[in-house]
């Protein structure tokens, strides 16, 4: 096993598989929710108005995937041929966002890069502190990442400005999800933030017991995440208070998704849970044949969840029941794109698959030259059916 050590992360590769851990004080403290909240100080503490650009149609039949061989590619959704490469210093595992005719995506060349959806051009880029990981969401003009250098950025969607940014104590390996006016995000600190959109400021903290991986997700007033202390969290929106706590067998590093009354996530006991997002009470779960570190995607009346197992599952959302598989040459970690018709998902065998959403039959396959970590999204983003978690820029 050999390992690759990254600022305050160390990545080990076993058997060719990465898997990010992350050095953390083992003092963590136990399940809570506190008011004693004093972090650094946002830059600039300031709240920020900003005009959103225009609305823009991207008309490509093109799905954008990062890889780890340093590049964005743009591939055609018919044909499966590439139209587009936009090449970063190095390897990219955060997923794309489409929006206002641009691709916003993260690198680990410490950018945050905002390239012309149609052509691959890079409009601007935003130099960060460290590694990003964190998949940037877009919301009223904003982009919101967050990095392994700990803060939390938020940046002008057009002209790539830095608007504020919030200092934690350990880095953000989580993406974040913007509602009523906050930010969510989890920390490898333990912790999970509620942050003002406008202004950077501070609202509320709730800790767990180990680091976070996964990415916050809200509904219905609810914040739904995973910690590494083999828990899902339901967290009122508003005032951080627990509203109840799932233990599952080992950690929870996959991104919950929320459909229809129930929370799914999946967790490193091999298990994708269905869980009742009122009670927190299981409904059903489904065993796989590895480690599940990706995250589901409810569309179709399916629940589409991978594995390290190297295989992609399709299971009745109400009942847990396989309905098809597939499955490719190596672990997946990537969560995936769907539509009426097709599932798009990569693998760290290198390629992107297109699947048929019904039958999971292969309608083609693109080759990279590097591990698929990032999440694919299309262009066309209104042919994207379901619900997503915040690791994926396909439900916004």
């Amino acid at each position: 096993m050999s390992t690759l050590s990254w600022g305050g992360s160390r990545w080990f590769s076993a058997g060719g598989a990465l898997l990010l851990t992350v050095m953390l004080s083992s003092q963590l403290a136990g399940c809570r929710q506190t008011d004693e909240f004093s972090p650094a100080p946002t830059t600039p503490p300031r709240s920020v108005t900003v005009t959103p650009p225009a609305a823009v149609t991207v008309m490509l039949p093109v799905v954008y995937v990062g890889s780890f061989d340093t590049y964005l590619y743009a591939i055609d959704t018919t044909t499966g041929t590439q139209r587009w490469a936009f090449r970063a210093d190095t390897s990219i595992q955060s997923s794309p966002v489409v929006a206002y005719g641009l691709v916003y995506v993260g690198s680990n060349d410490f950018n945050l890069y905002a390239i012309d959806a149609t052509t691959g051009t890079r409009r601007w880029s935003f130099r960060l502190g460290a590694y990003v990981f964190s998949s940037p969401v877009v919301v009223d003009g904003i982009v919101y990442v967050g990095c392994q250098d700990g803060k939390l950025y938020a940046i002008n969607a057009e002209t790539g400005d830095l608007l504020w940014r919030f200092t934690t104590d350990f880095g953000l390996y989580s993406s974040p999800a913007v509602a009523n006016g906050l930010v969510y995000i989890g920390g490898q600190d333990g912790k999970l933030y509620a942050i003002d959109a406008a202004s950077g400021n501070p609202r509320w903290l709730f800790s767990t017991s180990s680091y976070i991986l996964s990415s916050p997700v809200v509904a219905d007033g609810v914040v739904y995440i995973g910690s590494q202390d083999s828990r899902l969290y339901a967290i009122d929106a508003v005032t951080g208070k627990q509203r109840w706590a799932f233990k599952t067998g080992a950690s929870v590093d996959s991104s919950p998704v929320v459909a229809d009354g129930r929370v799914y996530a999946g967790s490193t006991d091999g298990n994708l849970y269905a869980i009742d997002a009122a009670t927190g009470s299981q409904r059903w779960s489904f065993k796989t044949g590895g480690v599940v570190y990706a995250s589901p995607v409810v569309a179709n009346g399916f629940v589409y969840i991978a594995s390290r197992d190297h295989t992609l599952y399709a299971l009745d959302a109400a009942t847990g029941n396989q309905r098809w598989s597939f499955t490719t040459n190596y672990d997946i970690y990537s969560t995936p794109a769907v539509t009426g018709r097709t599932v798009y998902i990569g693998s760290n065998d290198f390629n992107v698959y297109a699947l048929d959403a019904l039958t999971g039959k292969q309608r083609w396959v693109f080759k990279t030259k590097g591990i698929i970590i990032s999440s694919p999204v299309l262009a066309q983003t209104t042919l994207m059916t379901g619900r997503y978690p915040s690791i994926s820029g396909a439900g916004q």
